[in-house]
């Protein structure tokens, strides 16, 4: 039997938490015999309903032997992060289970198939869920030409299989339990990949062959509408991203024996990311966020056998355009101090 402790993360989600835990009592890990799930409802810093939407639906379904909601006063997802893995989560517990309250499963078998899959690869230290766009799931969704646009640009530059994604993933509870996050961070996944991928740091130049993914275990997610929410969206992700440089270039300068300890501070310390920030940055010559940020997209391009084609050369100048205006924007917030917490 595997003890699974499932984590949902809701702030202020009333109107969404209850028809997300409707569908999350579906899940057929809570009725597999092979496995002994327990659901952790994360609500943190909430100034809505989000507690008694929840709560009622863990009574009216009579889920209140596998499932504890905590009204966690202080909000933030990597605070939230440290609390669920070191405090909140069961001691026993074999693996621990992340997930966003605004998310929908279409399919009963997912978080069991994610479990199961990472269980049985030794290899593994995790597995995320593939994240499918609700226009991308239900074409009838989209409104126009940017939403078709949109649900037709599928993925990243990255392989999701050997990423994080923050929305709903898997780890082993022991991988989890080896590091903590500084509070404030505006993207916690790339951190959390970064750390089990290398080890903590111990393990950087290795080939990384920790994480994987299944392209039948997916969730559906409301993607972002319009040419400003992409913005703020990939604005996040960009600072997010730089605050994860800096945080990693401290990490490799200390003692391998020191690196927990100071994650373990910058977890209880609410300042610690900001003074780490101000110590750092900028730096010259690219002032806030690194220009790899900038020219990742241009240089994806430049590999790729077609470039030359017009269709692609189009869409790589218009994406450099894009990126630009993100690059600019991230550079402007972090200069104004607003980095760390951002969002």
């Amino acid at each position: 039997m595997t003890s699974v402790d499932i984590g949902v993360f809701a702030h202020n989600e009333a109107g969404r938490i209850g028809p997300m835990l409707e569908s999350l009592f579906d899940q057929d890990i809570f009725a597999d015999p092979a496995q002994s799930p327990y659901l952790h409802i994360l609500a943190n810093g909430c100034r809505d309903a989000t507690v008694a939407e929840a709560r009622a639906v863990v009574t009216a379904r009579g889920m209140g032997n596998v499932a504890q909601i905590h009204d966690l006063s202080e909000g933030g997802k990597s605070r939230t992060w440290n609390r669920f893995v070191h405090d909140l989560s069961r001691p026993g517990a074999e693996m621990l289970v992340f997930m966003d309250a605004d998310i929908h499963i279409p399919d009963t078998h997912v978080l069991r198939g994610l479990v199961e899959f990472v269980a049985a690869r030794p290899d593994l230290a995790g597995a995320s869920s593939n994240a499918v766009k609700d226009i991308t799931y239900d074409p009838s969704l989209a409104r126009g030409g940017l939403d078709r646009l949109i649900g037709a640009a599928g993925g990243t530059l990255n392989d999701w299989k050997d990423s994080i994604c923050g929305q709903l993933y898997v780890l082993r509870a022991g991988d989890a339990r080896s590091f903590h996050m500084p509070i404030g961070l505006p993207v916690e996944d790339g951190f959390v990949r970064a750390m089990v991928q290398t080890r903590n740091f111990t393990t950087e130049g290795q080939p990384e062959t920790r994480l994987d993914g299944r392209d039948d275990l997916f969730h559906v997610y409301e993607s972002e509408r319009g040419i400003g929410a992409l913005i703020r969206h990939q604005t996040r992700i960009v600072i997010g991203s730089a605050i994860n440089t800096v945080i990693y270039n401290r990490i490799r300068n200390e003692a391998p024996e020191e690196r927990s300890r100071d994650l373990a501070r910058s977890a209880q310390d609410p300042d610690w990311l900001s003074s780490l920030l101000r110590q750092k940055l900028p730096r010259r010559p690219y002032g806030y966020v690194p220009v790899h940020f900038l020219v990742k997209r241009l240089q994806f391009w430049a590999k790729s056998p077609d470039k030359l084609k017009p269709k692609r050369l189009l869409v790589a100048i218009a994406g450099f355009g894009f990126d630009a205006i993100v690059y600019i924007r991230a550079q402007y917030a972090m200069w104004r101090g607003v980095g760390a917490g951002y969002w």
